[in-house]
């Protein structure tokens, strides 16, 4: 008689020690984000662009070895370094300009979408220095490690350098995503069989459309939190029980109804960002982009969903800036 291979004893324990590594995983990640933000709310801002740095610097170390073999050393040598100039140029140059003397204006913006040219420019480049060695497909493959994930991190440091409202945002992005992957995947195994239609068949068949619906409803559910987290650490600031953290909320439909929509539309876009690093590994044959963190794969596994949220978080917390001050 045959064994049934999911009795196997054997396999059932390895199924046990990937979960615990994967836990573990998880609890020292989640402790890392929490000491970067501490330290950026009691000490100073840069510490979270740290952070931002090592992601960008291990996701590009990540995505240039998925793509190893097509681009040229050049190339590659060219990612890695403007990858990490532009983020670096941004957040020293806004930090200087918004916390010395200077009275002249904040020229950050302007600075790092120059060096982000120059690198552009620097790649294109090798077509010419490199015109032999050099193809059009490696083109496209060295411009994408060059935008994925600096591109999508500036949004999260642009977050971290807002005037007012960083902290939130900040939060918003890494407590939301979290809560739309569970609630997802809560929803997908309960409905899944009942609603099996898929939310993209061809990049992710594991993941249905009733699951992504309950992402959208985590999303809501988990602005909701924030914002009463965030009233609730307002209210003590103003009473003097906490250091100020420059947290203006007041219970009323106009900032709720903010929060939801935020949550909502943030739990739609981070899960298209879970999708489109599916389909990057898909197209290069590979199941993770790194190894380094046992259960999950590589930093940018951890963060693809983050990296899309970043994106609606730091425009939505601009426009509010802009409209209720």
């Amino acid at each position: 008689m045959e064994r049934n291979e999911t009795e196997d004893p054997l396999l059932s324990r390895k199924h046990v020690v990937s979960a615990a590594r994967r836990f573990l995983t998880g609890v020292v990640y989640v402790a890392v984000l929490l000491g970067f933000y501490a330290l950026k709310l009691f000490v100073d801002l840069l510490f979270f662009d740290v952070l931002l740095l090592l992601f960008a610097g291990i996701g590009t170390f990540e995505m240039l070895r998925a793509f190893k073999g097509n681009l040229s050393r050049a190339q590659e040598a060219l990612v890695a370094v403007f990858a990490l100039l532009v983020l670096i140029v941004y957040a020293v140059s806004d930090y200087l300009f918004t916390h010395t003397a200077w009275t002249r204006g904040n020229f950050a913006p302007h600075l790092t979408a120059l060096v982000f040219l120059i690198g552009l420019g620097a790649l294109l480049s090798v077509l010419v220095f490199a015109h032999e060695k050099t193809e059009l497909s490696s083109l496209g493959d060295s411009l994408l490690c060059y935008i994925y994930p600096t591109a999508f991190l500036m949004a999260l440091m642009v977050c971290n350098h807002l005037p007012r409202y960083s902290e939130i945002a900040i939060l918003f992005v890494f407590v939301i995503c979290p809560v739309v992957d569970s609630l997802a995947l809560v929803t997908g195994k309960i409905l899944g069989r009942k609603f099996p239609a898929k939310m993209s068949p061809h990049v992710s068949p594991k993941k249905t459309i009733v699951g992504g619906i309950g992402g959208l409803v985590g999303g809501a559910i988990g602005s909701v939190g924030i914002f009463f987290a965030c009233y609730g650490i307002s209210f003590l600031d103003d009473v003097g029980a906490v250091a100020p953290l420059g947290w203006e909320l007041a219970i009323s439909a106009p900032e709720i109804l903010f929060f939801v929509l935020l949550g909502v539309v943030a739990a739609a876009v981070e899960q298209l960002g879970d999708l489109v690093e599916s389909a990057i590994k898909r197209k290069l044959g590979i199941k993770d982009m790194g190894k380094l963190l046992p259960g999950h794969g590589g930093i940018l596994d951890r963060i693809d969903s983050s990296l899309y949220a970043g994106i609606v978080v730091c425009v939505a917390m601009m426009l509010w800036l802009m409209i209720a001050g």
